[in-house]
This record gives structure tokens, C-alpha cells and sequence, in this order.
């Protein structure tokens, strides 16, 4: 789980933290949070369907969120109507837990069984093959070495059916490895904060940390903390291809006059050398 937007450089605040058990962090609930701030499933599910109706012209009915959290994606994907089924799949059973708890409830309750919580590594977790496999928020970036993003992409590769899709998301740009850098986004009753806590530019490994302030002045601090290889498009390309994708492809954020991004994605073949960008990357299994 990661970030979606970058925002100017803040300087650290000098207010003072509090940390009483009655405060708004102490009684906040830091997945909701995190939906509230980084996701966007209903954009999310979109994209995903356009993905695959250019590269098949043919809507897809199946999918399987790898690294899913709270799995609040395969909820939006069933939906309210359709035969869409979905997979989310996560090593950790807590946010599991939660998505069970909370996000589940908003799908109507004849569609629930469509929506499945698998607890397990995403490299060994079975499910049925699915027409769409995602990987968002950058969190296959926690496989720090060639041969382990490999062995993960022939996984996926082998997860998909005849015909589908592996969509991944990827961060990068100068401001995305600077250190000790905050990026601040006020939303409704508190901000969120992105920390890029420290990076090494010779192995390309970073932290980066993700914090929750209210407006009474407390804190959440290290709500989630990444461990990451920094990866970049070509690597990633790269393996894919080498993990037996026929093609791979880049959607690039357009731009408006001002040369602001617009939040759609387009088919690109070439990059502006932007400060700070996010991309999707996305293998095409052809049958």
C-alpha cells in the first residue's frame, strides 16, 4: 500500500505532537484512512476495464487483486450488478479482516460470494485464473533483486488466462528519492503525509512511510511503513518480457494546456522528465 499523488516540498512542523489516548489519531482508524487518502477503486476498476477491452475487445469477469490490503478494489469490481468475480490475495490477515468487516458489507449481499479474501504469499496463493491480475500502490517493489521480480511475474503470468492482463503502478522522477522529504495533502478532518525517510542510490533500495496529522494538533505517525527496491520502467519492462509477457506496455499521465496531469492514462511510447510522475505498466499475456 502506497502513495498516489505528490505535492511540494514541507518543512518539518514545529507545533507540538500530542499523543493523549483521547485524541483524533488515537481514535482513528488508519485503514479507513488510507482508503480515504491513496485509493480510488471506482477509478481504479475503470482503467482496469479499459485496459483490457483495448487489448480484447471484450469486457473482463474476472479478477485478481495481488497485494490487496483491505481488498476494497475486488469489492468495488463485483459491484452492484454483472457477473464480475474477484481475488484478492495478502500475506497479512488483518487488513484482510477489515475489508471483510468493512468493505464487504458495500457490495449487496446476493453478490458477497462473488468476492473472495485469500490470506497467503501472492508468489504460492492459489485461485482460479483470472482475465485481470493487479499489482497496486507499488507494492511488488518489496521484491528487491531481478530473479525475485522475475519468479513473481511468471507467477502471475501463470495466474492469468489464456488471454488477460498484469497491470502494475510505478513511482518515480528526482523528488521521489530525495531524503527526508514530506509531501502534505489536507483532506477533510486531517492531513496525510508522505515521508521519503531514506534512500540509497546504490542498491536503488528507499523507506518511505506514510503518517496521518489532525487537526487537534496529534499525530499517527509510521501508520505504514515500505521497505522498497526503486524500480524503474525499463527494468521493469525488462522483466516482464524475460518472465514470457508477449508485450508490455506504458500508460503515461496526460497532460492539460498548463502542463498539469489531468489523472487519465494513455498508451505512451515516450515520457516528459517530470519531477515526480506515476505510471501503470502493463504485461499483455496474448494466448
Amino acid at each position: 500500500m502506497g502513495k498516489k499523488k505528490k505535492g511540494k516540498k514541507k518543512s518539518p512542523r514545529k507545533k507540538q505532537i500530542r499523543l493523549a489516548s483521547d485524541s483524533m489519531a488515537a481514535r482513528a482508524d488508519r485503514y479507513e484512512l488510507y482508503l480515504q487518502s491513496v485509493q480510488a477503486p471506482d477509478v481504479d476498476v475503470k482503467f482496469f476495464q479499459r485496459v483490457y477491452k483495448s487489448n480484447f475487445k471484450q469486457a473482463a469477469q474476472s479478477l485478481r487483486e495481488d497485494f490487496c490490503g483491505t481488498a476494497a478494489v475486488c469489492c468495488e469490481w463485483v459491484g452492484k450488478r454483472g457477473e464480475r468475480e474477484a481475488w484478492g490475495v495478502d500475506l497479512d490477515a488483518e487488513p484482510l479482516a477489515w475489508g471483510q468487516q468493512f468493505n464487504l458489507p458495500l457490495v449487496p449481499e446476493p453478490r458477497r460470494d462473488l468476492v473472495h479474501f485469500v490470506e497467503g504469499d501472492v508468489r504460492t496463493a492459489k485461485t482460479p485464473p483470472a482475465d485481470i491480475i493487479t499489482a497496486q500502490n507499488f507494492s511488488y517493489c518489496c521484491f528487491k533483486t531481478r530473479d525475485e521480480l522475475r519468479n513473481y511475474f511468471k507467477v502471475a503470468l501463470g495466474n492469468l488466462k489464456k488471454q488477460g492482463v498484469f497491470i502494475l503502478d510505478l513511482f518515480g522522477g528526482y523528488e521521489s528519492i530525495e531524503d527526508e522529504r514530506e509531501d502534505e495533502r489536507d483532506l477533510k478532518g486531517f492531513t496525510y503525509v508522505w515521508e521519503q525517510h531514506k534512500y540509497d542510490p546504490i542498491n536503488a533500495f528507499g523507506i518511505y512511510k506514510i503518517h496521518f496529522r489532525f487537526d487537534d494538533r496529534s499525530e499517527m505517525k509510521d501508520a505504514f511503513v515500505y521497505d522498497w527496491r526503486i524500480w524503474t520502467i525499463p527494468e521493469v519492462r525488462e522483466v516482464l518480457l524475460e518472465a514470457g509477457f508477449d508485450h508490455v506496455d506504458v500508460y503515461w499521465e496526460d497532460e492539460d494546456e498548463d502542463g498539469e496531469g489531468t489523472g487519465q492514462y494513455s498508451k505512451q511510447k515516450y515520457g516528459t522528465c517530470d519531477p515526480a510522475w506515476n505510471a501503470y505498466i502493463v504485461g499483455v499475456k496474448t494466448g
